[in-house]
């Protein structure tokens, strides 16, 4: 195995950070050959280029004892010293660093980079069976994780990243055994972390399988994170009716909010999800629940052009005239947005085309702010009142002219607009 499969993403972000340097980074990073080798010390030599903390790290990640020995004598090295040397799987490296330096093997990038030798040189080192487990499921070995089970290890032990076994499963992905196993052991399957995720907030990004055994196994479909978003809300913002369907079937609340107080049905009318507005709906989502500024599914799927939403919205009895916080529609939204369809299609439905928001603006006022010349013809068509005033008195026409929108200006004229 090559350094570069063990985490090919990693390796090209070490190339975008140090591309514009000094060449003798890029000798350093392509330690591999004698002729790079001498590359970087004719660079030493020939230029004198410093010898940086950046060379010094990269020197552990290139695995060439020599320059390693060479950058030591200029630069002290730090805990990422100790990351390139395990993403390097150059044992010699990491145990140089932690009996020489104190410094410490990091167990969560022996996990991430797939380093299970210095791992267990941690676990020789300490003895520490409790952190060892929270990090082991990285490794998606499930025997290796009932070792640590059986010889004491606490199955809801939490890390310094206060998380569990079995949440660091979920969070990365692992393998449903490895899931299985330690729920079989007792792992809470309702215990939060980082922004109060539960493993089957995670789980529902990653892993229908592993979803699916959470929630028999006693997840509850309805936990909030810090945010106050559920499973289901996180299930619609990746638009997979498949685990929507599951997480109904096991009890989420439909109309359950986040700290915006919206929700999924909001979501899925703003993502255009079709057939999630359509599930939502047919499993009893409150078509008119508003969000915190009064917000409704509709008025979502109007400011961002979503005809198919807006259809199934109407055709299940979304109130069409429903305003907002500021009193505003549908109908002003797609005006303001300048999305003639949805415009035409709220007005074919019987929207109030001269309904009036806090301001006293019209959807008339909204077009012309942003000069949509077509959607002014539009409410013209069907019967908008073009001299209607605003709480200051602007009609159109006047803010037209104060938004310099000429050609709008001159469709208000033709059409008598008062000046």
């Amino acid at each position: 195995m090559s350094d570069q499969d063990i985490h090919p993403n990693k390796y090209g972000q070490l190339r975008g950070i140090y591309k514009n340097h000094i060449d003798l980074y890029n000798a350093l990073y392509r330690l591999k050959t004698e002729k790079d080798q001498d590359c970087f010390k004719f660079l030493r030599t020939k230029f004198q280029s410093e010898i940086t903390p950046e060379c010094l790290k990269l020197s552990f990640l290139s695995g060439n004892q020599e320059i390693m020995s060479e950058c030591l004598k200029y630069q002290k090295p730090n805990y990422k010293c100790m990351e390139y040397a395990i993403i390097s799987h150059n044992i010699d490296f990491v145990t140089f660093l932690m009996n020489e330096y104190d410094l410490s093997i990091n167990l969560g990038y022996c996990g991430e980079y797939k380093n299970l030798e210095s791992f267990l040189v941690y676990f020789d080192q300490t003895n520490d069976v409790n952190i060892c487990l929270d990090y082991l499921p990285m490794f998606n070995i499930p025997s290796l994780c009932e070792y640590f089970l059986l010889h004491g290890a606490n199955i809801n032990e939490r890390n310094y990243y206060f998380k569990s076994a079995l949440l660091t499963a979920a969070i990365n992905n692992v393998n449903k055994d490895v899931i299985e196993l330690l729920v079989s052991h007792g792992a809470d399957v309702n215990e939060t972390a980082d922004h109060r995720r539960t493993a089957l907030h995670h789980a529902i990004m990653h892993n229908k399988e592993t979803t699916e055994f959470l929630l028999s196994h006693g997840a509850d479909a309805s936990q909030k994170d810090i945010h106050k978003q559920t499973a289901l809300y996180y299930a619609a913002s990746i638009n997979n009716v498949e685990l929507i369907e599951i997480l109904l079937s096991h009890g989420a609340n439909i109309n359950e909010k986040d700290e915006d107080e919206q929700t999924a049905l909001h979501l899925a009318a703003m993502k255009n999800s079709k057939e999630i507005t359509q599930l939502l709906l047919s499993h009893g989502a409150d078509i008119n629940e508003k969000d915190i500024y009064g917000g409704t599914a509709l008025h979502f799927a109007a400011s961002n052009n979503n005809i198919e939403s807006i259809e199934i919205l109407l055709s299940h009895g979304a109130n069409i005239n429903e305003k907002n916080e500021a009193s505003i529609t549908a109908l002003h939204f797609a005006a303001w947005h300048n999305c003639k369809e949805t415009a035409e299609l709220l007005l074919s439905h019987g929207a109030n085309i001269n309904e009036q928001d806090f301001a006293g603006r019209t959807a008339l006022h909204f077009a012309v702010y942003n000069n949509s010349k077509e959607i002014a013809e539009l409410l013209f068509s069907h019967g908008a009142n073009i001299n209607e005033q605003d709480n200051d008195g602007n009609t159109a026409l006047h803010l037209a002219a104060k938004y310099n929108s000429e050609e709008t200006a001159e469709l208000l004229l033709s059409y008598g607009g008062k000046q």
